[in-house]
């Protein structure tokens, strides 16, 4: 059964280093950079993080993820994911052909699957 170990929303900005600052010297969480220049990551306050989903009468999906779902092992969560009948989205050249991105083998981050949900939103699942 897919079982994933933690979750995490994410978002774009077009300046990390200024997020980074924001984030760490305006609003005082803690930060940590996984790629200079490219990635930050925000710790949020109280231990656990919460993503709230609500229902909007005009949805548009959105075009960048909106959750990323951490496992121990990807492709076991894929196949769990399968038979559930969800196949990772294909974009372009860049995943092998179960549709991953396998960013560990490049030391460019994370083994990641993305996926959409039932209103058309794009989330993944990924393996540290």
């Amino acid at each position: 059964m897919f079982r994933p170990q933690s979750g995490y929303s994410g978002f774009s900005v077009d300046d990390v280093a200024a997020a980074t600052s924001f984030y760490r010297d305006v609003l005082g969480l803690e930060t940590e950079i996984v790629v200079e220049g490219q990635m930050v990551r925000l710790r949020l306050p109280g231990g656990a993080a919460w993503v709230f989903v609500y229902a909007k009468p005009d949805h548009v999906p959105a075009s960048y993820t909106v959750l990323n779902l951490v496992v121990d092992d990807l492709d076991a969560a894929l196949d769990d994911l399968a038979g559930l009948g969800l196949e990772p989205q294909q974009y372009g050249g860049h995943a092998d052909g179960r549709g991953v991105l396998r960013g560990r083998s490049v030391g460019m981050g994370p083994d990641i699957a993305w996926f959409t949900d039932p209103a058309g939103n794009v989330f993944s699942v990924q393996q540290p």
